[in-house]
């Protein structure tokens, strides 16, 4: 049977293979009719882009608009967070208690919130006074709209019971302090606790978000405060939903940081560090104001780099100016996709400050190509002839790579992804891949059209002048001769290419490829790939979530000081978390009561229910039926002065004459470190189980929640679908290319410097945020750009070793890969100057995918290509047949022939 099948399996790997090259042929074919036609019709291919360009680019100056709402950008668009603040604000409005859920950074509505600061080894409540004059002025500051002047009290939230404006609780303790000091009483008679405090009103109240760098008196049972470094005032504003609400709101909170700024300079034994609501969209926004200028660098090197690398000593067949206008034809495309990208109200943000990187990397890897399938076509043919060849030869890689960014970034925006900055970066590189592609071959090829032209009727490819004859130049001095000189010996007919004079070709055909297939080099680079593994998979091990928003700000902003010294002074509570009962619930009852003490055991509670137990044994009152219950905490316990507040945390009903409960809440506080994202991360995800086994029904919410709710895998998301899109895509062809080989090589590759990406740029403390997972799609891409045709020229090669088809494969490839990676790096530089956190993170992902991607082409590939299959010897085989059947044929034509031997 084993003998049977193997004809019909012989027949079946032979209709595959038919069939690839088939595929093949008719995809040359296309692409040589493509460049026969652009080489026909140069001006129009020209014309065409330029116009479209034109039209595109002043509807973007007309129609840009950056978007304001952060939230909306980098919060996952959906999760259960969203839900809960619904429920929770359907039940108690965020407006009204916005307050008491403290949040760090994600405070919603307008606000102003300022940190003060004493010199190190100071007490901050011993400049209670200063700090009361500080706080008297923010309530006196005047903003005018339309002829009126608005002050914090016409601005500021309004507490349900006695219709004043919400402040701290510091600020009471601030002017008992004053008051004590002022009556000549010692600051000890004013006992102030941590974190939680006696009010002169007798309410109890928790204060550790407004005091920070907290000493307690030693051995102290009510944890008395000895002294404190920072205390954090927030001042709340209302927020209508009205146009001129929001303009006042703003014009406050932009005279609130300008007033700190100046108090700022009267006060220098004090720090001040202000935030408003606006602060952070503001920093975020500041990226791409900071970044501007330093990617007009970007730009400059760029082109200048790529003049250098196309030039040659050659002046008839270098083209610098073909590297020039390279790097000009992404430039428009680019612009026309933004326009594009306006016109159907897209609205920028700062993270579209990788689009130009990441289209120019692949983009100019397209112009390099290019250039080299011309130097690989033969001289003597028409211009127009050498154009189609270069088509056939380039662009049926260049439209497969180009197909896999466009599949990879359309996987990441489709309705899978989570993130909405992402989704709309992916949206936006869809469009400029395809304007790139269509440029590329239009544009760029028809200035490769007219360079042909010149270099066929030998024109100089710099001052398009007429090149001199040999006679002519030989009476000019040296140095007209060598800026004039084609560097071609006309007296010999047996030179080698001219073309292959070209400075990187010549160094990698003479000196780099017999280095690295060196037999002695081969071990160093297996250990430096196992090295490399070692750190990647190390890094692999500590991947973090990088939902902090100062990621994404500019580093030496208002909003980042602030953070940090927010994380260093106020970081030991969490974010207060609200905790709402949504159904009615039998809190008379001992079993509910302990089951609501078993949910809040470990936490710091803020509690109408806590306290009304507690004044139920202090005034020996049993209710143990719900009429006492309801009746005593009615009539009696929120009657009184220092509970009326708790109020706002209790729904009542009333069916008949029964009051009902119907929905509460309270609040927890969890002791945490200096870590405290991660803490409230594991906490969200510890309370939100218990919700669905326990008795009491109960969601628990805080503003911070929406930002952090599963971010880990929102923005993992797309990168995971993209790099399953393009794995489904190079397997479903792994019988349609010319070689199976080179898409599994391809695969191991790819993921190779994926993994290493990844891996290293955690060593590198980069967190997974949207820029750090936007950069590991473009690696998936950024990979195959450069590896594909490296590999596939090695697995069709027909040499007798593999050494010897490595060597073939960089010479024919490897001068455009390192033109494009040099180029790309050089361009990465200004970045590094930039002082925002988000261009770094950009700097250092694309620093590692072109640098890992440059490793894998010229040292990894090289190397381990020549150790495993595909084999080169049914080729050696091939040809042995070939030349025994040449010598056969000789033989028997001298035998038949012998006057022919005699006469030679």
């Amino acid at each position: 049977m084993c003998f049977l099948s193997r004809p019909g399996a012989s027949a079946s790997w032979s209709w595959w293979r038919m069939l690839r090259q088939v595929i093949h042929r008719g995809l040359q074919s296309f692409c040589y009719k493509l460049g026969l036609f652009v080489s026909r019709h140069p001006v129009f291919f020209l014309t065409v882009p330029a116009v479209l360009t034109i039209i595109f680019g002043f509807s973007l100056l007309n129609r840009f608009q950056s978007e304001r709402d952060l939230e909306t950008l980098v919060a996952p668009s959906h999760s259960l967070a969203k839900i809960e603040r619904s429920l929770a604000s359907s039940l108690f409005p965020l407006e009204q208690s916005k307050s008491q859920l403290y949040s760090d950074l994600h405070t919603p509505g307008r606000y102003g919130r300022v940190i003060l600061l004493s010199k190190p080894g100071g007490n901050i409540l011993h400049q209670a006074d200063v700090i009361l004059q500080i706080h008297r002025a923010v309530l006196e500051m005047k903003v005018n709209y339309k002829g009126y002047n608005y002050t914090f009290s016409h601005l500021c939230v309004l507490r349900n019971q006695d219709k004043k404006c919400v402040l701290d609780d510091i600020i009471s303790v601030l002017e008992d302090l004053r008051q004590a000091a002022l009556s000549n009483k010692t600051t000890a008679r004013v006992q102030v606790s941590y974190p939680n405090t006696k009010l002169k009103d007798g309410r109890s109240s928790f204060i550790g978000h407004q005091l920070g760098g907290v000493m307690e008196v030693p051995n102290s049972k009510d944890q008395r405060v000895k002294s404190a470094r920072a205390i954090q005032i927030t001042y709340y504003l209302q927020t209508y939903g009205s146009v001129a609400q929001g303009l006042i709101g703003e014009k406050w909170e932009n005279e609130f940081c300008k007033l700190m700024r100046k108090l700022q300079l009267d006060h220098r034994d004090l720090q001040l560090y202000s935030l408003a609501s606006f602060s952070l969209w503001k920093d975020f926004h500041k990226s791409s104001l900071l970044a501007k200028g330093k990617i007009l660098v970007s730009l400059l090197l760029i082109l200048l780099t790529a003049m250098l690398s196309s030039s040659m000593k050659d002046c008839l067949r270098g083209k610098p100016f073909l590297g020039l206008l390279g790097v000009f034809t992404i430039c428009i495309s680019s612009i026309t996709a933004a326009g594009i990208f306006f016109i159907t109200d897209g609205k920028y943000n700062s993270t579209l400050l990788g689009v130009p990187f990441f289209v120019m990397g692949h983009g100019i890897k397209g112009v390099f190509e290019l250039l080299s399938g011309w130097r690989r076509t033969r001289e003597n043919l028409p211009f127009k002839d050498r154009v189609a060849d270069t088509y056939s030869d380039v662009m049926v890689s260049y439209t497969m790579t180009s197909s896999l960014y466009f599949i990879a970034f359309g996987m990441g925006a489709s309705p899978f992804t989570n993130i909405e900055a992402v989704k709309v970066f992916c949206q936006n590189m869809c469009v400029s891949i395809l304007l790139n592609y269509f440029y590329i071959f239009s544009f760029f090829g028809s200035c490769l059209v007219f360079a042909g032209q010149l270099e066929q009727n030998r024109y100089h490819s710099i001052f398009c002048c007429k090149i001199p004859s040999a006679e002519y130049l030989e009476r000019k001095p040296m140095w007209f001769q060598t800026m004039m000189s084609d560097g071609h010996q006309h007296t010999s007919h047996h030179e080698t290419d001219p073309y292959q004079n070209h400075f990187i070709q010549h160094f990698l055909r003479e000196h780099y490829n017999e280095w690295i297939t060196n037999i002695y080099v081969k071990p160093f680079v297996v250990i430096l790939y196992l090295i490399y593994a070692s750190f990647s998979f190390m890094g692999c091990l500590q991947i973090r979530d990088g939902a902090n928003i100062i990621n994404l700000l500019a580093s030496e902003s208002p909003s980042v000081s602030y953070a940090l010294i927010q994380q260093k002074y106020f970081s030991n509570y969490s974010p207060v978390i609200g905790f709402y009962v949504y159904e009615p619930l039998e809190y008379w009852n001992g079993t509910v009561q302990e089951d609501l003490k078993t949910l809040s055991r470990g936490f710091n509670t803020v509690s109408w229910i806590e306290q009304y137990y507690q004044y139920l044994r202090v005034s020996n009152i049993s209710t143990t039926n719900k009429s006492d219950f309801i009746s005593i905490l009615q009539s009696s316990f929120l009657k009184k002065s220092e509970f009326q507040h708790f109020k706002n945390d209790i729904i009542f009903s009333k069916a008949g004459d029964e009051n009902n409960i119907i929905a509460s809440r309270m609040y927890l506080v969890a002791r945490t470190s200096e870590n405290t994202q991660k803490e409230v991360v594991e906490l969200l995800e510890k309370l939100r189980p218990l919700s669905l086994i326990q008795s009491i029904k109960f969601i628990v919410f805080n503003p911070t929640f929406v930002f952090m709710d599963h971010y880990g895998l929102s923005v993992t998301m797309p990168v995971l679908i993209s790099g399953f899109g393009i794995l489904l895509v190079l397997i479903l062809t792994f019988f349609l290319v010319i070689h199976p080989l080179g898409n599994f090589w391809l695969i191991l590759s790819v993921t190779s410097i994926e993994l290493g990406v990844l891996g290293l740029m955690t060593l590198w403390n980069v967190e997974m945020d949207c820029i750090s997972i936007l950069c590991l799609i473009y690696t998936l891409n950024f990979a195959i750009d450069h590896c594909a045709p490296l590999l596939y020229t090695f697995v069709l090669a027909t040499e007798h070793t593999r050494t010897q088809c490595i060597k073939n494969s960089l010479q024919e490839h490897g001068t455009a890969i390192l033109q494009n990676i040099t180029s790309f790096l050089i361009g990465l530089v200004p970045l590094l100057f930039v002082p925002s956190n988000l261009t770094f993170t950009l700097f250092k992902c694309l620093l590692l995918t072109s640098s890992c991607t440059l490793l894998h082409c010229f040292v990894v590939l090289p190397v381990f290509l020549t150790f495993f299959p595909p084999s080169k010897k049914h080729h050696k085989k091939k040809k042995r047949a070939k030349r025994k059947e040449r010598e056969e044929i000789e033989c028997i034509e001298i035998q038949e022939n012998p006057d022919h031997v005699t006469a030679v």
